[in-house]
């Protein structure tokens, strides 16, 4: 009698590494975390498919829906961790290899971006351009 050839498993989608699910891209970027009572201005510091990390003020609790702004991101997760003004965040559904490819690349671009803001903030209060319709 020959074996039969054994059913194929469900392989999961994303191989497990240690405690990742997917490598992570280490940031400092200013980002937003809006959840159900308030928005939170956070710092994202690092960004994977599966999920990122931000610093925070006001502490979240775990299990808090919530989602993260941050250039091209715009995404649901939960609160999956939450210590020392640091959250975990895993997202409910992965994000593409091209969100994580722009994110990357803003970030790249994010200092010469600010600063080029700043000169032009600064040139336009020097010059009294300015874009608003108000009268003194």
């Amino acid at each position: 009698m020959v074996d039969p050839a054994p059913e194929p498993r469900d392989e999961p989608a994303i191989p497990v590494v240690g405690r990742r699910l997917a490598p992570r891209l280490r940031l400092s970027l200013p980002a937003q975390l809006i959840a159900v009572e308030r928005s939170h201005a956070c710092i994202l510091l690092n960004l994977s498919r599966t999920g990122a990390q931000v610093a925070i003020l006001d502490a979240m609790r775990e299990g808090e829906g919530a989602i993260l702004r941050c250039g091209v991101i715009d995404h649901f997760g939960i609160i999956s961790r939450s210590e020392f003004g640091i959250n975990a965040i895993a997202f409910d559904e992965p994000l593409t290899d091209k969100i994580v490819l722009e994110t990357r690349r803003y970030h790249e671009n994010f200092e010469d971006r600010e600063r080029r803001a700043l000169v032009e903030m600064a040139r336009k209060w020097v010059t009294g351009d300015t874009d608003d319709d108000r009268t003194i």
